[in-house]
């Protein structure tokens, strides 16, 4: 008898299952460490994130927010769906809205009257979305162009159907086209502080017009302007920068003086 080969077929039949578990317990180690690992990648991904949010949203609050346009009243400057980029700091260091911008403002106590009530967490998560610009911004946020200034007269109309400011006519070239300069007649002066606003899509714009004979007469007080809109920045195809209109050249200030 070959007692050499029985040995032969002993050693392979025990080490058949003796490699099979190291492979096993191989493989489970890689399986094991390759979790191990990802997880401080996730988290690492997770806490970027979040930063990138946190300065998104700080940017947003002091420097440029995004706001969607959510109605017609500014076409075709603006129209339905435009995100524009609102500058938060043109106004920061002296400066003061001037005829022709076309602002964001907080329309609480001129065109709103009554505070707007909202559950206090639905509020917070659709402010976040709106200074991201991916929601409609709040019921009190309004976008209208600077007519009046403090101190100004305007008046509408002259014999031509033009605005006036300051005993001069104003040729509103951004209108939309086919509307009249306003089909509601009045004669104001603006108060010191205040802005007159109106829409570029007079027709269709609710602004200082609509307000007339409701507390603050249609009025905005410059220190509820949010910034001034001056890129378009979505969607791609419309992505420009708003030139400032030569409209309001000729009005001087109320002193004789060009404003």
């Amino acid at each position: 008898m070959d007692t050499e080969a029985q040995h032969t077929e002993r050693d392979r039949s025990s080490a058949s299952p003796t490699g099979t578990e190291d492979r096993s317990r191989s493989a489970r180690f890689r399986g094991s460490a390759a979790l191990r690992g990802s997880g401080p990648s996730w988290r690492r991904a997770g806490l970027l994130g979040l930063v990138c949010a946190v300065f998104i949203l700080l940017v947003s609050t002091f420097v440029v927010q995004p706001f969607l346009i959510p109605s017609g009243s500014m076409e075709p400057t603006l129209r339905v769906g435009d995100r524009v980029l609102v500058n938060k700091v043109a106004y920061r260091f002296g400066g003061a809205p001037e005829r022709g911008d076309v602002v964001v403002f907080d329309g609480t106590g001129s065109f709103v009257q009554e505070p707007v009530t909202e559950n206090p967490v639905t509020g917070l998560l659709h402010g976040a979305a709106a200074a991201l610009g991916l929601a409609e911004p709040a019921e009190t946020d309004f976008v209208k162009r600077v007519v009046g200034v403090g101190g100004d007269r305007v008046v509408c109309c002259d014999k031509g159907g033009r605005v006036e400011v300051n005993g001069r006519a104003v040729d509103e070239r951004y209108l939309y086209f086919g509307d009249a300069p306003s089909r509601v007649p009045f004669d104001i002066v603006v108060p010191q502080g205040t802005l007159w606003v109106m829409g570029d899509h007079r027709s269709d714009s609710r602004d200082s017009r609509d307000h007339l004979g409701e507390p603050g007469g249609g009025m905005v007080p410059v220190d509820r302007v949010v910034g001034r809109a001056d890129w378009i920045g979505w969607p791609l195809d419309r992505w420009s920068s708003l030139e400032p209109t030569g409209a309001f050249s000729d009005v001087r200030s109320p002193g004789g003086v060009h404003g």
